[in-house]
């Protein structure tokens, strides 16, 4: 478990190894007391572990992954143990080749809106529970996913924004007609998934509320959070940005990434100015935004797309890098795996690792491949096997 290596010596042989700007077609990695020490062309100094010709890949970066709400509640008004739910969580992130992940908390407390409510403070406390004691595979840091609007974020973010393991703060809006739900349409879808079936009466008076919290809360809440965040020299995201305004936004607020901007526009303009572009890997796999917004693989053309995040399917992220080393031809294949590694690690401060590079921690995955599909074989998290 993460935290308890051995720090033996590593030795993994006959891999095809990704670098960040290169791939060594037959080689060896050798880690010792958790870091990498050695990378070679050839056969290994000395036997190791035959990789067979697989991948050999760094351990996947994550920095927004919802998740861990589907193992706290899995079924509608099912409330499971939540330090039980970040270990079943964690096993299956390990499994899925990621091997630091943001744990992406929804700071969002809000009347009439059960099911949709964040449970930020107990997460946290449950993942700050099983990491003391040992339950944890990989690394885990906290996203905090700030809804601006709602009357308490600003007291429920100043809880926790002094944890040192907090590595990221977004800033989202959800209200009706802003950012992401233009739609009304797919809105309405959205929230009755959430909320276990409300009735379009229920979501009228939901909506309504979320109108007059915009009014009321949202431009001193945005200033509160920003200060937070500035005084915390914690990184900011901005959330779903559509129009100039919100890009011009994000761009005086020295945000670090910006999460699903909903246009090519927007994320042309960001990326031109900096803004490192996080798009979702399941958006990239299915060919298009569940909620009708631009698609992963249309920004990834352009050369827009930064990051690849697995938000709500944890083994997505493997597959999209790889299927993006495909379908781009300026994505070859260590340029798609730095959208999940480097790239990510670098933005929230996490220079020890994203790459295999002498010097960096020895978070290495093995991935078998078969034509059109790619299995998770071994996961090391700082050279000890942890899946």
């Amino acid at each position: 478990m993460t935290g308890m290596a051995e720090f033996n010596t590593l030795i993994l042989e006959n891999a095809r190894i990704v670098l960040a700007d290169d791939a060594i077609e037959c080689g060896y990695v050798v880690a010792e007391k958790g870091m990498i020490a050695e990378i070679g062309t050839g056969n290994a100094p000395e036997r190791g572990i035959n990789l067979e010709g697989d991948l050999l890949l760094p351990g996947l970066i994550e920095l927004h992954t919802d998740h861990l709400e589907a193992h706290v509640t899995p079924r509608p008004k099912v409330h499971w143990d939540t330090v039980a739910a970040v270990i079943s969580y964690d096993a299956q992130i390990a499994t899925s080749g990621i091997t630091t992940v943001l744990d992406s908390l929804r700071v969002w407390r809000e009347e009439g809106a059960a099911g949709v409510d964040g449970q930020a403070g107990a997460l946290a406390t449950a993942i700050a529970r099983a990491r003391a004691d040992g339950l944890l595979r990989i690394d885990h840091f906290l996203h905090l996913r700030c809804e601006v609007p709602t009357p308490k974020v600003v007291d429920d973010a100043s809880e926790l924004v002094g944890r040192p393991d907090v590595r990221l703060m977004s800033l989202m809006d959800h209200t009706p007609g802003q950012r992401q739900f233009r739609d009304p349409v797919k809105l309405r879808e959205y929230y009755r998934g959430k909320s276990g079936g409300m009735s379009d009466d229920e979501l009228d008076v939901l909506f309504a509320r979320r109108i007059d919290n915009h009014a009321n809360y949202a431009a001193k809440n945005y200033r509160d959070l920003m200060a937070l965040a500035t005084g915390w020299k914690i990184p900011l995201a901005s959330h779903d940005d559509t129009t100039a305004e919100h890009v011009d936004q994000a761009i005086r607020d020295r945000v670090v990434v910006a999460e699903f901007p909903t246009t090519i526009a927007a994320a042309t303009a960001l990326h031109n100015s900096g803004v490192k572009v996080l798009m979702g890997a399941p958006n990239l796999i299915r060919g298009g935004s569940h909620s009708g917004n631009i698609a992963s693989a249309e920004l990834a053309r352009a050369g827009m797309l930064d990051i690849l995040s697995s938000d709500y399917v944890p083994s997505s992220l493997l597959i999209a890098a790889l299927r993006l080393s495909e379908m781009v031809a300026s994505y070859d294949l260590p340029a798609a795996i730095r959208t999940v590694s480097k790239t990510p690690a670098e933005i929230v401060g996490l220079t020890d690792r994203g790459e295999i590079a002498i010097g960096k921690r020895a978070d290495l995955i093995r991935v078998h491949r078969v034509d059109n599909v790619a299995a998770v074989r071994s996961v090391w998290s700082r050279g000890d096997r942890v899946a």
